[in-house]
């Protein structure tokens, strides 16, 4: 399939796990790819996976975390290619496993950091692209851990990616540009290409993170942890053509559990 041909397609998280196999799948399909991450030599690579499949993509390190890290990832977009077709946002994942009441204050500043600034960041300086083109496609990356144990902060940041998707639907749905969320469940992703936490987990923390596997599991119809290419069929069928009447939704690919 060529859904994506001659589209310019951003995605960001794409060094690794489902923004990596998001990004390869959007290139397969004849997307020009600019690829966003922080692992930097982990990135290239992703690129050089692509290059030597025939694709084309370039790669920009970015904070998003920051308005400025977005800002650049956009400008560099326009600079390169002129237009933003797809834009998958990707950043984020939980940092720290445990009872609500255990958090920090600054550990619950750093969860709502990392998952849902980088979504909002991203939107805010896409948006204008799209809208000033009359056409293109959002999907940000939200979680099932909207109903579970242990993640309250993360948990909250990904409710609000949910709201901000649906609520940036409803305001854009007469401009031409789509916004959809992909909500995956428990994921087999690998080792990571930058730890989330560096800390040494205490046998409390691993008690609390196996509690937390156990439940979101039990929780899961299908019984089984998903898988990176599952979730990026379902962001790139959400970015497609084929999904041109489809805005606001929150499709969760979990197995069956719902958020």
């Amino acid at each position: 399939m060529n859904r994506f041909e001659k589209q310019i397609a951003l995605v960001t998280g794409a060094a690794q796990g489902v923004g990596r196999a998001t990004a390869k799948r959007l290139a397969a399909e004849g997307a020009t790819l600019v690829l966003v991450d922080r692992a930097i030599e982990q990135g290239l690579s992703v690129v050089e996976e692509i290059r030597a499949q025939g694709g084309q993509a370039s790669f920009i390190d970015a904070d998003l975390e920051t308005h400025a890290g977005a800002q650049r990832m956009v400008q560099y977009a326009l600079d390169t290619h002129g237009r933003i077709d797809v834009s998958v946002h990707n950043v984020g994942g939980t940092i720290w496993m445990k009872p609500f009441w255990e958090y920090t204050p600054e550990q619950m500043q750093r969860e709502i950091n990392r998952s849902l600034w980088p979504t909002l960041w991203s939107c805010r300086e896409v948006v204008p692209v799209m809208r000033k083109q009359g056409s293109g496609a959002i999907v940000n990356v939200g979680s099932n851990a909207t109903r579970g144990i242990y993640r309250v902060p993360y948990s909250a940041s990904k409710g609000g990616v949910h709201a901000a998707t649906v609520c940036m639907a409803l305001e854009l749905a007469g401009s031409g540009v789509r916004v959809n969320c992909v909500s995956p469940g428990a994921l087999d992703n690998g080792v990571r290409a930058i730890p989330r936490n560096t800390e040494q987990p205490s046998d409390q923390d691993l008690a609390w993170t196996r509690e937390m596997y156990e439940d979101c599991l039990a929780g899961t119809p299908m019984h089984r942890v998903g898988t990176a290419d599952e979730v990026a069929a379902a962001i790139c069928f959400m970015a497609a053509p084929e999904a041109s009447y489809i805005t606001g939704q929150v499709m969760y690919v979990a197995g069956g559990h719902q958020g």
